[in-house]
């Protein structure tokens, strides 16, 4: 089809043309027909937004997609590009990309006019379809949809009077795609309103000028709620005229989010042969996600991005590969006094409340650690007594004892070399026992990891005390420093 190039054999081959959304919507009608996916690579939302957004496409109605940040919003919106046609036509040389058989600019019109069956077309491919605007304080109605342009005017020796001599702004020239603003609410309030005819009557006005443009557009909006009271909102008459508005989410379990950030975490090839990355490591990264979003510390308004997950899975693994390069090991695995290296992930991407400003963002980002490490215990070991009656023996009193008995506190380095770090871990010889006992099929290089992991969790639940100096972390009895100066 592709190979037409005059609207005389586009004619003959018996193309039939059809607006965007009917496209979108026919096409989203085979693959549910051929049980096919339909937005490819977005997880966690098989039951939820993408039903809405299916029933959406099927009723032909622009979609505002609300949310808070990181929730693969603009993802969704990109991949409706797939249920396009593969190849469109238009008039050759038209800014609007006019459609040869109905075509709406005054360019087109005489084109055809002059030419008849001999005017030329293109073919648009539907990755050119799409069209994106961040909506900031400083987008003008000219950006949008146009402007009289004195430069062309001049050239071809037109008044002002004439339509030639406007300029399309960005929503004219996106005829016959899909148009995205993404954080809707930022846009001024005049320059919403310059939407209005545009999404419900088909025409727009530019400098005195009122053109029937029927523009044949799928609009997309975005918006996060924290707009709506902290720098603006959707003006009512734009809500009424978006058919349907979608509510995003975070993932709801580990599993989602575990396959979110190892599909979008851009790891290089060499870190994932020489660095081990135990499955116990990979919850314990999204659980400190899940605990930031439900942290007293960090506002829940502004939400906690999906990307957190998926820049501290990379910085997890260049802290281990850094390590091994200093060291000289050819391979190592994630240990848990690695997780210091994703601080910079956390404190870069979370808003703070008043009180969490008053911790400050790393004290913050360590607390997230050590609850996630809490949240998690439990799932793994026996849970950890704060009160017991003094003739009962807990399961963790022998690790406890090891540790009293030690003068000098217990010392991780973190750049210690593989075999050094395995041998201060197995002179800890209760937790041989423990994990014998209630993990007996752990393999043996992820044991050390949950071994540091045990340490923490006693830390958490005021049975160890652990103290972070520059070089690594100390583990002591919290007790047994004071008895002994006694």
């Amino acid at each position: 089809m592709k190979y037409i190039k005059t609207l005389g054999e586009l004619q003959k081959s018996g193309y039939q043309s059809k607006s965007i959304k009917d496209e979108l919507r026919d096409n989203l009608i085979e693959k549910l027909k051929n049980k096919e996916t339909t937005f490819e690579g977005v997880h966690g939302y098989e039951n939820t937004v993408i039903p809405e957004l299916e029933r959406a496409i099927l009723s032909r109605h622009n979609v505002n997609l609300l949310g808070l940040r990181g929730q693969a919003k603009t993802r969704l919106a990109r991949l409706m590009l797939n249920l396009l046609d593969e190849y469109i036509p238009y008039v050759q040389g038209s800014e609007i990309n006019d459609d040869p058989l109905n075509p709406i600019s005054r360019y087109a019109q005489e084109l055809i006019n002059n030419e008849g069956d001999n005017t030329p077309i293109s073919w648009l491919h539907r990755s050119e379809r799409f069209a994106e605007k961040l909506a900031t304080p400083d987008v003008t109605v000219a950006d949008i949809i146009g402007d009289v342009d004195p430069i062309k005017a001049a050239n071809l020796k037109l008044s002002y009077a004439d339509d030639r001599v406007i300029h399309y702004g960005m929503i004219p020239r996106a005829n016959r795609c899909i148009f995205v603003i993404n954080e809707l609410p930022d846009l001024q309030a005049r320059i919403q309103v310059a939407l209005f005819n545009i999404l419900q009557e088909g025409d727009i006005q530019i400098r005195g000028f009122k053109l029937r443009l029927p523009l044949d557009i799928q609009f997309l909006f975005t918006a996060n709620p924290e707009d709506y009271t902290n720098r603006g909102s959707i003006v009512t008459p734009l809500k009424d005229r978006i058919g349907s508005q979608i509510l995003t989410h975070y993932p709801v379990d580990i599993e989602t989010a575990r396959l979110i950030t190892e599909q979008e975490a851009k790891l290089v090839e060499n870190q994932k042969q020489t660095v081990e990355v135990p499955d116990l490591a990979r919850d314990l990264l999204e659980q400190i996600v899940f605990e930031a979003r439900e942290s007293e510390f960090i506002d829940a308004k502004s939400g906690v991005s999906a990307r957190l997950s998926i820049t501290a899975l990379e910085n997890l693994l260049s802290t281990a590969e850094r390590r091994t390069l200093l060291s000289g090991d050819a391979e190592t695995t994630v240990r848990l006094s690695d997780f210091v290296g994703i601080i910079p992930s956390i404190t870069g991407k979370v808003e703070l409340v008043y009180e969490g400003e008053q911790e400050g963002a790393a004290a913050v980002a360590y607390n997230l650690i050590g609850e996630a490490v809490k949240r998690l215990f439990p799932e793994f070991f026996p849970k950890i007594e704060k009160l017991k009656k003094q003739e009962d023996e807990g399961v963790y009193d022998t690790i406890v004892s090891w540790f009293f008995n030690q003068k000098e506190g217990f010392e991780l380095l973190d750049d210690l070399r593989d075999k050094e770090y395995k041998n201060l871990l197995d002179a800890i010889s209760p937790l041989d026992d423990l994990l014998g006992q209630y993990q007996p099929n752990l393999s043996q290089q992820d044991s050390y990891f949950v071994k540091e992991f045990v340490l923490w969790a006693l830390v958490e639940y005021k049975q160890l005390s652990k103290f972070r100096f520059t070089e690594g972390t100390q583990f002591k009895d919290p007790y047994g420093s004071f008895i002994s100066g006694i």
